[in-house]
């Protein structure tokens, strides 16, 4: 026999739960009752949300789905759906404003992997401030299978937006093979000298293959 969740006991009920003992110490299923509020006919909140993990594999895949996804699924409805998409997006804007300290190739190489499987290059900067830690990461732009086009200026606007006193240059080659081309020097020059201008250090070119990278000061080319 299932219950509703205010016929549980308040130990028992999710919210009270929270309040209690904290909401670390919470079930992923009941994190998620509480911002369902209510379950539907024959299952209360928890059951819904338990049947919701189960149905997607777990948390993980469940932050993924979709809208559409999620509101398909029986006893969800749009508006949960809606609920639990926006609160997916807020613990992941939280994780991606969390400070990390760029010390050396490899930590930046870290951050841009999901770059480095890219169909089309991406050309883009990793903003940092005058301690090194990591402010944002801007692709500026796109191409295709081969080279993409680099203007400075649009290099550097994300960059004199955060106020940046620093920035990693970073492209993917397609292809996967990192090394770099006669081209990839020449524009890392040219934006060398954009940055001397405006005040903010280039420290690097990072080049991304498949699973692994070439940077440009590494190389002794910054």
């Amino acid at each position: 026999m299932r219950y509703r969740l205010k016929e549980l006991p308040p130990s028992d009920r999710p919210r009270e739960k929270l309040l209690e003992i904290g909401a670390e110490n919470l079930t992923d299923s009941e994190l998620i009752a509480i911002l369902l509020r209510t379950g539907t006919s024959g299952k209360n909140a928890v059951d819904l949300a338990r049947e919701l993990l189960n149905h997607f594999g777990g948390l993980e895949n469940l932050s993924k789905a979709s809208v559409e996804e999620l509101s398909s699924f029986k006893g969800l409805g749009r508006a949960k759906a809606i609920t639990l998409k926006a609160a997916f997006e807020l613990s992941r804007r939280v994780k991606g404003s969390r400070k990390e300290r760029i010390s050396s190739p490899e930590e930046a190489f870290e951050i841009l992997k999901p770059f480095s499987h890219k169909e089309t290059e991406h050309f883009g900067i990793m903003t940092l401030n005058r301690k090194g830690f990591l402010i944002n990461v801007h692709v500026v732009s796109v191409g295709g299978t081969g080279k993409t086009a680099v203007n400075p200026k649009e290099v550097f606007s994300p960059a004199v937006r955060d106020l940046a006193e620093a920035v990693i240059l970073f492209h993917n080659h397609p292809s996967g093979d990192p090394t770099p081309s006669r081209e990839d020097v020449a524009i890392t020059g040219e934006l060398l000298k954009a940055g001397k201008l405006l005040g903010i250090e280039v420290l690097d070119h990072i080049i991304l293959g498949r699973e692994t990278f070439v940077s440009l000061k590494g190389e002794g080319l910054v």
